[in-house]
């Protein structure tokens, strides 16, 4: 099964999570990083040696979704918080920071969302959006919502109007509340892979759980984020023989 492929969509995302496990800053600020140009994805590991995962690593992200198994997997259970928008354009991305006590526990394993971000266009092939989390050991969880054109989606519409101007600095928004739950679709089926940091340092151990069934948001939402970010997504990444799977 090949989940719809798009280019004209946006990634909702949620590193850089901790301090070094970023994927919407690198891991040092010295070395800078692009998404096009002399210091754009194909030239990442050349920029800093704690790059070097960018091209050498064999579990890399996003990948194309497709051929996945049917597979018994344990179900995600979502167990998110209402929480005052604190909201930063890092100048790779527009992210949206969350405090404590806002988790997702997949089997035995439970971990804490950190913050969700937006790339544009689709890294994964499909519409898609990012939730990521973190362990308390660091290893990280990403919960992809896919995404589709249709209509107003009063979620995007909060985040978007509340986009700082100025880069690089957090705004906490007085009387603005979010909650991630608010953009999950009815259904929880999902895909799941071993994969990596879309961005610099492109570390490894990430597990993904891509969402089967798609949200809609508008086209003028759409433009709304090209309009800062038209491209700020990582090329898609060979699978080298990793196993995908999807729920029954």
């Amino acid at each position: 099964m090949r989940a719809k492929i798009s280019r004209k969509t946006i990634i909702f995302c949620l590193p850089p999570f901790l301090a070094a496990l970023a994927q919407s800053v690198s891991a040092r600020e010295a070395a800078h990083w692009s998404y096009s140009g002399a210091d754009g994805p194909p030239k990442w590991e050349k920029l800093d040696s704690t790059f070097s995962a960018c091209s050498l690593g064999h579990t890399e992200s996003p990948i194309d979704i497709k051929g996945a198994k049917k597979a018994d997997l344990p179900p995600l259970k979502f167990d998110y918080n209402s929480v005052p928008l604190n909201i930063i354009d890092n100048g790779h991305t527009s992210q949206v920071n969350y405090p404590p006590g806002s988790t997702l526990t997949v089997g035995d394993k439970t971990y804490t969302l950190k913050q969700f971000h937006f790339h544009h266009p689709s890294e994964e092939h499909v519409n898609v959006a990012h939730l990521v989390h973190a362990e308390a050991d660091g290893h990280l969880a990403v919960v992809a919502v896919l995404l589709e054109k249709g209509s107003q989606n009063t979620f995007f519409e909060t985040i978007w109007k509340d986009i700082p101007e100025q880069k690089e600095k957090a705004v906490d928004v007085p009387g603005v509340a979010v909650n991630v739950k608010d953009l999950l679709p009815a259904n929880a089926g999902y895909y799941t892979f071993t994969g990596s940091l879309t961005t610099p340092p492109c570390s490894a151990g990430v597990t993904w759980y891509v969402l089967k069934e798609q949200v809609g948001l508008s086209s003028g939402q759409i433009a709304a984020f090209a309009k800062i970010y038209a491209l700020n997504a990582r090329p898609i990444q060979p699978l080298n023989g990793r196993e995908l799977l999807e729920t029954k």
